[in-house]
């Protein structure tokens, strides 16, 4: 597959995880347990992220060991992004109505973006 073409589809992997996993998959248990260390949500979202990178990961032609790493990766900056974002969101108390909801939304989206990014550039290098 000419890179240019894999790295599209690794990208578009990607899209589609992340709107599925973000949007899809987060049953209230999973929500609610973001920003705190003992409860599973965050973890299980973290590790469905991974998961789901599974395919992007083979898109971009990454062996065994090294999709292993990368998803490992994922979970961990998935996770710590989310967090950071729950446990602001909890300390403000913002609500849908407010711009620095959207704001915080926002940057949330475009860090997990920025982190595609780095592991495509980091898959292809």
């Amino acid at each position: 597959m000419q890179t240019t073409t894999a790295i599209i589809a690794t990208l578009l992997c990607f899209q589609v995880k992340h709107f599925i996993a973000d949007y899809l998959l987060q049953p209230g248990w999973i929500l609610h347990g973001k920003g705190d260390l003992r409860l599973a949500g965050g973890y299980v979202h973290a590790g469905l992220h991974a998961l789901g990178s599974v395919p992007a990961f083979l898109v971009a032609g990454l062996s065994g060991q090294q999709l292993v790493a990368f998803a490992a990766a994922e979970l961990a900056i998935h996770y710590g992004i989310d967090f950071t974002k729950a446990s602001i969101s909890r300390r403000s108390r913002l609500g849908p109505d407010s711009q620095a909801y959207w704001a915080l939304h926002g940057a949330d989206q475009l860090m997990h973006q920025l982190t595609y990014a780095g592991l495509i550039a980091a898959a292809f290098a």
